[in-house]
């Protein structure tokens, strides 16, 4: 008994398209990365660049959250995407970049509720627990966030 294996014949082309849709979704889930970083740079008193370059402790820990939340958000974005290429990069996009702006919202009004002085917060030296609060509201947003995008 002989048997062959056979690719069909739209391997190849299958195979290319495959590579320039990854290719794409990870050109647009970086910039949705960097739209994420900026926004919680931009909405967090202090530098946070500049903060995390100094090995300040809480800012890498509210930081480092941030980036995890903004993750689970355009991961979720990129799996329930419209089916074709160019329709599902579009919904990723604008799902990413919604669900950015609604975690940075609903991030800054929950450390207003809890009253945690964010600024002073992440420029101390010596770890503050109060970071753990934040990055954790960070996390959970950003996990609601995601579910209410799917």
């Amino acid at each position: 008994m002989n048997t062959t294996l056979a690719l069909s014949d739209t391997f190849g082309s299958d195979l290319v398209r495959g590579i320039g849709a990854i290719l794409l979704y990870g050109v647009v889930g970086l910039l949705l990365m960097f739209a994420g970083f900026y926004a919680i740079d931009w909405t967090t008193p202090g530098k946070l660049s500049k903060l995390v370059h100094a090995g300040l402790p809480n800012a890498v820990i509210v930081t480092a959250s941030g980036m995890l939340a903004m993750s689970f958000i355009i991961v979720v974005a990129i799996f329930n995407s419209a089916s074709d290429l160019t329709g599902g990069l579009i919904t990723s996009l604008v799902y990413g970049l919604l669900g950015i702006a609604v975690q940075v919202i609903a991030v800054r009004l929950l450390e207003w509720a809890t009253r945690i002085d964010v600024g002073s917060m992440i420029e101390s030296e010596k770890f503050e627990p109060a970071s753990v609060v934040v990055a954790s509201a960070h996390i959970a947003l950003g996990l609601v966030i995601a579910v209410g995008i799917s």
